[in-house]
């Protein structure tokens, strides 16, 4: 049977109606039935696109003019943001910006958990959307005669030059552009990408709000960094509250920004930073969440609905470096935290210490195999709390979750398609998902996070 053609050819001008956002934010209109899917495009807007690809099922347009704007559009703040792949949504205002991470979650529970009855909390906003990621990762490339640093052009590894980032605090600003200055004037060689030479590969910085404690990570190719010490006395020089300086050596061909060998340059370890009252000392390689603010009040929902009286003994399951396991200490008899990375459990462990928090237990591995084994010593959690990466918790562990039947479950998302695809499976192992609260930890992004709580079904 000969495949029907799609109704629009690739260059088409064409005016559309745009109907929804897709979870990458790009509008979508329909043409005969035909999806387009349009970047910078709102929902309700009439506009004029031009076609740029065409798949069998959908396609893809450039807007070109809008003709009868959203009220949601607004003007967006950063001068690059049209070119640069951080943000996609600046041009949505804040309110609407919310109301699309809402249903996104939504969507999901509906489409992929099946179930459409749970409720989807408003999503906990920020008063003020801007300047609160504490650290950059910045790459550095050689192009057009220069050396450059920025965050990548959408869907390429073209880098757009910048002078500021306005999600980012200023501190890391200041990092960024006295690296890049320094690396200018002692004439470092930016890397290379496809010849897979040169030095300098990406500029990291890392702020402590609660402290105004500064860490800047060079990732460069080799260990042999030119004119190391005129780099760091620069760098003490520029940065204000400047407490480290580390070099991480990255060789190899990947898109990894670090590699496996970090070396202090001069100054500390570690940054600190604190949360709720709780200290965190943050290496150049740990895990630690990019908005604070938000972060403690994520935290402080996961602690609502662990609903701990002080006699519970919780598992965290992926723990990192401790940041949960130590709010959930402060409410619980004994916390567990598991994860697989053996630095984050040294760091988890430093972190219990330096709050003088003794009713937590850190262990290193995988957690579908450490869990049974405390399992098998007699330790049984009241309640787990997981939170994984973006692909979400593996198989095995959701079986032992299952297995162990602890009264609660709370799950922390960073990823709605794999929270809904883990909910389905608890709940058909014997949980009920009560309900659902999304967070925004990364305004202007279409990125969201959510935590959910699940309840043991009586038997």
């Amino acid at each position: 049977m000969k495949k029907q053609a799609p109704p629009v050819q690739k260059n088409e001008t064409l005016t559309v109606t745009i109907e929804d956002l897709t979870h990458e934010g790009a509008g979508v209109a329909k043409v005969n039935g035909y999806a387009l899917f349009i970047p910078q495009a709102l929902p309700g807007e009439t506009v004029d696109i031009k076609v740029v690809k065409t798949k069998a099922g959908y396609g893809y347009g450039r807007l070109l003019q809008v003709q009868t704007k959203s009220e949601h559009r607004v003007e967006p703040p950063c001068p690059i943001f049209y070119k640069c792949g951080g943000c996609q949504i600046q041009h949505m205002d804040y309110s609407a910006q919310l109301a699309y991470k809402q249903k996104q979650v939504k969507d999901v529970m509906d489409r992929v958990a099946k179930l459409p009855n749970v409720p989807v909390r408003p999503v906990i906003g920020m008063d003020d959307p801007w300047r609160y990621r504490n650290k950059s990762q910045v790459p550095v490339a050689f192009q057009q005669g220069d050396l450059v640093a920025g965050f990548y052009a959408k869907r390429s590894h073209s880098i757009v030059d910048m002078d500021q980032c306005i999600i980012q605090h200023k501190e890391n600003d200041i990092v960024v552009q006295t690296v890049k200055q320094l690396a200018k004037e002692l004439r470092i060689p930016a890397y290379q990408e496809q010849s897979h030479q040169g030095v300098l590969r990406h500029i990291v910085a890392r702020y402590g709000k609660t402290t105004g404690q500064v860490m800047v990570v060079l990732v460069t190719k080799e260990k042999k960094l030119p004119h190391k010490e005129a780099f760091i006395s620069g760098i003490r020089k520029h940065v204000p509250g400047v407490v480290s300086i580390v070099q991480n050596i990255n060789n190899k061909r990947t898109n990894v920004i670090f590699g496996q060998q970090t070396e202090v340059l001069w100054g500390e370890h570690y940054l600190y930073d604190e949360i709720n009252g709780i200290q965190f000392a943050i290496s150049a390689r740990s895990f630690y969440q990019v908005n604070p603010e938000q972060t403690n009040r994520l935290y402080s929902k996961a602690l609502e609905y662990a609903d701990l009286t002080g006699n519970e003994t919780v598992i965290d399951a992926y723990c990192g470096i401790g940041t949960i396991s130590l709010f959930l200490a402060k409410k619980a008899r004994h916390v567990y935290g598991v994860e697989i990375v053996p630095e984050a459990i040294k760091d988890a462990k430093r972190n219990a210490k330096l709050n003088q928090i003794t009713n937590a237990t850190f262990a290193v591995g995988e957690a579908e195999k450490v869990i049974p084994r405390w399992h098998d010593q007699g330790i049984d959690a009241d309640v787990i709390v997981v939170d994984p990466p973006r692909k979400g918790c593996d198989e095995a562990l959701l079986r032992t979750m299952i297995e162990m039947k602890p009264k609660r479950i709370v799950y922390v998302s960073c990823n709605p398609g794999t929270l809904a695809r883990d909910l389905r499976i608890l709940e058909d192992g014997g949980y009920k998902t009560e309900e659902v609260t999304p967070v925004d930890m990364f305004p202007q992004t279409t990125h969201v996070e959510a935590v959910a709580l699940m309840s043991r079904v009586e038997e």
